[in-house]
């Protein structure tokens, strides 16, 4: 293998950048040329590219989002589009894509393979966690870490003013933000897109810790859960409680890598360029129990749905 492509695609991670370095460096340890697309799937399209080395990857470890850039492409979830991108991979003379992104983007990586001959590896880079064959995907941990630092400093609030907060993380389809940083701060309530949930139930639970003097009320819904103000309006207006709502929204995607990031980044970037070589295609990168792990694109792109025992520690460490 000589030349093998390299994108970011979809929502950007922190955590990118380590892979995008890994990739490189391992890559150029095998006298391999490395071609950086920009702008996603756009720029694959539009043959917008730079050749990568190691110097250019120099200090951008501690970089949040990805220096690639990252655009959603219509184009390329068409027929006509997958078709230009293989023209363009073969005209560049590339062998193997490395693609970095969530389930939609490894989903694309999938159906390129209907119309082109080389190899596609996948990195799962996605906030929400919800790539099956990995224990975490990259950026979610330091996502995780940016929502508890509001969850925390709102609880301050909170308390002072006696109030009920609605904190909202992001999790459209996945609740794996909204349990992590619900356990982790301390959260009376957390509701998220895989449990339905009853807003009498809530103010009923609200009214109980009231009795026993609890001064704060937090609750993190994730996104897909509900609306945020939609829900502090019918709570307030049941249990008479003072409420707030905080939406964290894209905070959470932006920042630097925290460690546990920039390590799984490095790995998988290296088990990518090592898995393209052992001649493996069609596959995504997982890290598991430290080591690394292989699944089908497609069923990456499934997901992973959150175990019943760390819903039930939610439930009994609650209020």
């Amino acid at each position: 293998m000589n030349r093998i492509g390299i994108v970011t695609s979809g929502g950007d991670a922190p955590g990118m950048n380590p892979a995008i370095r890994s990739v490189v460096r391992t890559a150029r340890a095998e006298n391999i040329e490395v071609i950086g697309f920009n702008r996603g799937y756009y720029g694959l399209i539009n043959e917008i590219y730079q050749q990568l080395d190691v110097r250019m990857v120099g200090g951008i470890l501690e970089k949040g989002g990805t220096i690639l850039r990252t655009l959603r492409c219509r184009e390329f979830e068409t027929a006509e589009g997958l078709k230009k991108a293989a023209q363009n991979l073969d005209h560049l003379g590339i062998e193997g894509l490395i693609v970095i992104g969530g389930d939609g983007s490894l989903r694309g990586a999938a159906e390129l393979l209907d119309f082109w001959n080389g190899q596609v590896v996948g990195i799962p880079g996605s906030i929400d966690n919800d790539i099956g064959g990995t224990d975490l995907c990259l950026g979610f941990d330091t996502a995780v870490n940016t929502a508890l630092e509001s969850v925390d400093r709102i609880r301050d609030t909170a308390t002072s003013h006696e109030r009920l907060f609605i904190i909202e993380v992001m999790g459209r389809a996945s609740g794996h933000i909204a349990l992590s940083v619900g356990l982790a701060g301390g959260a009376e309530e957390i509701l998220i897109p895989e449990e339905e949930y009853e807003v009498d139930s809530i103010v009923t639970r609200v009214r109980a810790a009231r009795k026993r003097g609890k001064l704060h009320y937090i609750i993190v819904l994730a996104e897909g859960a509900g609306k945020g103000f939609w829900l502090a309006d019918e709570l307030e207006e049941k249990s008479g409680m003072e409420t707030r709502v905080a939406v964290l929204g894209h905070i959470q995607r932006g920042g630097k890598p925290l460690a546990f990031d920039r390590i799984i980044g490095a790995k998988m970037g290296s088990y990518a360029v090592q898995t393209l070589l052992e001649g493996e295609s069609g596959v995504c990168i997982g890290v598991r129990s430290g080591r690394r792990n292989l699944t089908d694109l497609l069923e990456a792109v499934e997901g992973k749905s959150l175990s019943w025992e760390n819903r039930g520690i939610s439930q009994t460490l609650s209020i």
